[in-house]
């Protein structure tokens, strides 16, 4: 690609759907791409293809939609590397920028102002040897560690994953169950039975749109 470009599937402006931000009006970007292959995984459609964008033409775009919030999120971002110029200079304009990755590739070289909101694989991902221990060094209080949780089993392995590396003692935990495999009520039971540290949280946009693509 030339430089100063990446591969953009879809930017779109929707209601934050997780985390800190959830429900207030987002500016999603959208990067094509991802080593891993989770099997919950809803945007498969980010896999391949795409368009290529300038960073400029990037920034431009958002600039035109409006929001003060930003969520640069994929397939996953990081592993296009020109990614972290685009963060640059979407936080150099102002901009409040989270970074949604896998948690697979290395989140040590991210603007300090961004967001990180890192992904823990777990057994039931399919992917959970990906996980690179190494990026809890990096996290801060600002950041969020996610667990997607698919069964009782996830949990269980959860929780041990949360206590061994002390995770809510670096920033805000999200646990967060597989929509049509595991029943929420289920999963905010087992959080407050065992009294864990962590954030309940669905996916919003998902009981507003399901899966309809820029939703």
């Amino acid at each position: 690609m030339p430089k100063d470009t990446l591969r953009i599937t879809e930017i779109f402006y929707s209601l934050q759907g997780e985390g800190k931000t959830v429900g207030l009006p987002t500016t999603f970007i959208r990067l094509t791409g991802c080593p891993l292959r989770c099997g919950y995984c809803d945007t498969e459609y980010a896999f391949y293809g795409g368009e290529t964008r300038s960073i400029d033409e990037i920034v431009q775009q958002v600039n035109e939609l409006g929001a003060h919030y930003i969520n640069v999120t994929g397939g996953e971002p990081l592993a296009q590397k020109r990614v972290h110029e685009l963060m640059k200079t979407l936080c150099d304009a102002g901009y409040h920028v989270l970074l949604e990755t896998s948690g697979a590739l290395d989140v040590s070289g991210v603007d300090p102002r961004v967001i990180k909101v890192l992904d823990v694989k777990t057994p039931a991902s399919g992917e959970m040897a990906k996980n690179r221990h190494e990026n809890y060094d990096c996290l801060t209080k600002q950041d969020q560690v996610k667990y997607v949780i698919c069964d009782r089993d996830d949990f269980q392995w959860s929780k041990q994953h949360l206590q061994e590396y002390a995770l809510s003692d670096k920033c805000e935990v999200l646990f967060s169950p597989v929509q049509g495999e595991l029943k929420a009520s289920d999963l905010a039971n087992w959080v407050l039975t065992d009294k864990l540290p962590v954030r309940f949280q669905i996916q919003l946009h998902k009981y507003l749109w399901g899966d309809e693509p820029g939703k």
